[in-house]
């Protein structure tokens, strides 16, 4: 039994109407089943696009979509149809959450947009996830997450000085944007069920990837907001702290994330050079930052004599942050190392199959690893009878 398997998560009850597709909403509903709720997961008949993402894949399945699908039941319903509609229709009716991501208003001649939804369920959190709003110019505009990366400014922050913009490897923003879905739901349930005089009334949680963008860019756009100012790519350098970046060690280069003066004293001490927090240049943050391409310059004269693996056991034992640069496989090596345990075992085809774990960990009511990702219209008889018959929990 997989850790958590047969535990009961802190949603569970909690019935999702899971209209999404491609990465932002299918994370959103991924992490809300790890919790526990029932995840209902409509496709039409060409299935989720993530689907034929391929490469890379698993047999013939394009590991993209069996990332972020877990502990779901897939229905295919054709909304050209009229009985398959009608099942849509009952679902939402039957259901605590909405979820939807696509184009704002194409729902409504299909009758299940929000204000429609409402008349059926008035208790229902109907969830939203759009590119640039669901109102005025950005509703027309397709949302993804290179379009967004661009247009919000993060790629203009990503990428060497002298280099063109470049994109993040993952496409943080869909991510983002799951996650404050996730946060919006959970916050509307919550104040839908803790007391009668709320009256169990639901309501429209909407949240773009735009909107996202620029609140995760934090400090960045906080410095535009507050002091006017416009942030220019750096590399890997931090705009407000040094040493915090790559710096070249014996065999390669390791991560220096000092983050105070206390932190710097350590580590200058622990590399032998305890003279420079006495250095008028160097002793505060300040002067580190105004005199940081001499800094770094000294700091990696001192770093040629071990490994950043030795570094890393020598830094990380006096209190100083630091680290190799690994690739993905390294990293979840090393979560391992430590004791993270980053993978879990689902069943997917008769077999079972590596995901990475819900991040998140509780006292009492664990994550859940029911079932693997689903294929398309796998639960398509199980879910139409249940939609077609008494309304009871389903089995």
């Amino acid at each position: 039994m997989v850790d958590g398997e047969r535990s009961k998560g802190p949603l569970d009850g909690v019935v999702i109407a899971d209209f999404s597709r491609v990465l932002a909403g299918p994370y959103a509903t991924m992490l809300l089943g790890d919790l526990g709720a029932e995840i209902i997961k409509v496709e039409a008949p060409v299935g989720d696009e993530t689907r034929s993402w391929k490469p890379p894949v698993y047999g013939d399945d394009a590991t993209y979509y069996l990332s972020i699908n877990r502990n779901k039941r897939s229905v295919v319903l054709d909304f050209s149809d009229e009985a398959d509609l009608d099942r849509a229709r009952e679902l939402v009716r039957r259901a605590d959450v909405m979820i939807e991501n696509h184009k704002p208003g194409s729902l409504s001649k299909f009758g299940l947009d929000y204000a429609s939804v409402k008349q059926i369920n008035p208790e229902i959190i109907y969830a939203s996830i759009t590119g640039f709003g669901t109102e005025g110019a950005g509703a027309l505009l397709p949302g993804y997450d290179l379009m967004v990366q661009a247009m919000s400014g993060l790629m203009s922050l990503t990428g060497n000085p002298d280099g063109e913009p470049m994109r993040a490897g993952v496409a943080v923003i869909d991510v983002m944007t799951g996650l404050h879905c996730v946060i919006g739901i959970l916050a509307a349930l919550y104040e839908r069920d803790r007391g009668e005089s709320r009256g169990n009334e639901g309501q429209w949680v909407s949240v773009s990837l735009l909107a996202s963008a620029l609140s995760g860019m934090v400090n960045q756009t906080g410095a535009n907001a507050i002091a006017n100012v416009v942030p220019f790519r750096m590399g890997n350098a931090h705009p407000s702290l040094y040493p915090y970046e790559p710096l070249a060690a014996k065999d390669q280069k390791i991560v220096i994330a000092v983050g105070n003066d206390g932190q710097f004293e350590k580590f200058v001490r622990a590399i032998g050079a305890e003279w420079l927090s006495s250095d008028d240049r160097f002793k505060d943050n300040n002067g580190r930052n105004v005199n940081r391409d001499e800094l770094k310059k000294i700091l990696e004269e001192y770093l040629a004599v071990k490994t950043a693996r030795e570094w890393f056991d020598v830094l990380t034992k006096v209190g100083v942050p630091a680290g190799p640069i690994n690739t993905v496989d390294g990293g979840v090596a090393f979560a391992e190392e430590i004791g993270i345990a980053p993978k879990v075992e689902v069943s997917y085809r008769g077999e079972m199959i590596s995901t990475i774990r819900n991040p998140v960990t509780f006292t009492r009511t664990k994550p859940t690893y029911r079932s693997g990702p689903p294929l398309l219209g796998e639960h398509s008889a199980q879910i139409k009878e249940w939609l077609d018959g008494p309304d009871i929990p389903l089995d």
